[in-house]
């Protein structure tokens, strides 16, 4: 097994290959799709069909955005954490898949890319819904772990053999330092899943948006007190400007 690190549209890209199947351990960004059929048959001279299975960690853009398409173009299969419901559900789910999409173009604007097409549907049909400690399909030296905060839906994918565990956005580096990302929807689910990876003790941990890092080199119990103790989403945020800007605050 070997894990190629591949630069995506705002986030890193992990395509792992076997002698005969490859397995992208996140959805990354519809931008992306083009690039990572291109790797596959350039750079390692197989066929996109080699691609079985496509990981979506939770439902934002660069998680989520390529997964149909790839699934269209390479004949892959979905997996996804086993959640009732669709994440971006309803009228606010409507707002917040905007939203969401609006804050994905940000970021690439900060990175100094040039604007591209990143619409993905709202609702994502997997073809595997995935249990928490469910080996992935295809896949069995890879062990799905549920680790919801961020979402209600997040996965991270632990691989003992080589005492690795990706965590896509369980936490980001900004200046240097590690802590909780944003939104944080559901802060005591959070501290949970901090506490699971931190029970596994992997080698390293691979993060969506920083590589891979040394276990030792995160403080857990800084990212546990730094976390919040109500959600910290978009939805809140407009709330509280909103009520500052009537003079409604207390």
């Amino acid at each position: 097994m070997q894990i190629h690190f591949i630069e995506g549209y705002i986030q890193q890209i992990y395509l792992v290959e076997y002698a005969d199947k490859l397995l992208l351990l996140d959805g990354c960004c519809r931008a992306d799709v083009d690039m990572v059929c291109d790797y596959i048959t350039h750079t390692l001279s197989r066929p996109i069909t080699d691609l079985k299975l496509v990981v979506v960690t939770h439902m934002h853009p660069d998680h989520a955005g390529g997964a149909h398409l790839l699934r269209s173009k390479t004949g892959a299969k979905i997996a996804a954490a086993k959640v009732a419901g669709q994440w971006y559900s309803g009228l606010d789910g409507i707002l917040m898949h905007w939203s969401d999409m609006i804050l994905a173009l940000w970021v690439a604007g900060r990175k100094n890319k040039t604007k591209k097409n990143i619409w993905y549907s709202r609702k994502l049909s997997a073809d595997h819904y995935l249990e928490d400690a469910e080996l992935l399909p295809g896949f069995e030296d890879w062990q799905a772990r549920h680790t919801p905060g961020h979402t209600d839906r997040d996965l991270s994918l632990y691989h003992q053999a080589r005492s690795c565990i990706y965590v896509a956005d369980l936490f980001v580096k900004v200046r240097g330092v590690f802590i909780p990302p944003y939104p944080v929807f559901y802060p005591n689910r959070y501290r949970s899943s901090l506490a699971l990876v931190k029970s596994l003790k992997p080698n390293t941990i691979i993060l969506a948006h920083q590589g891979e890092i040394d276990f030792q080199d995160i403080d857990f119990e800084k990212l546990e007190n730094q976390a919040p103790s109500i959600p910290v989403t978009h939805w809140r945020s407009v709330k509280a400007k909103t009520k500052r800007a009537l003079g409604l605050a207390k």
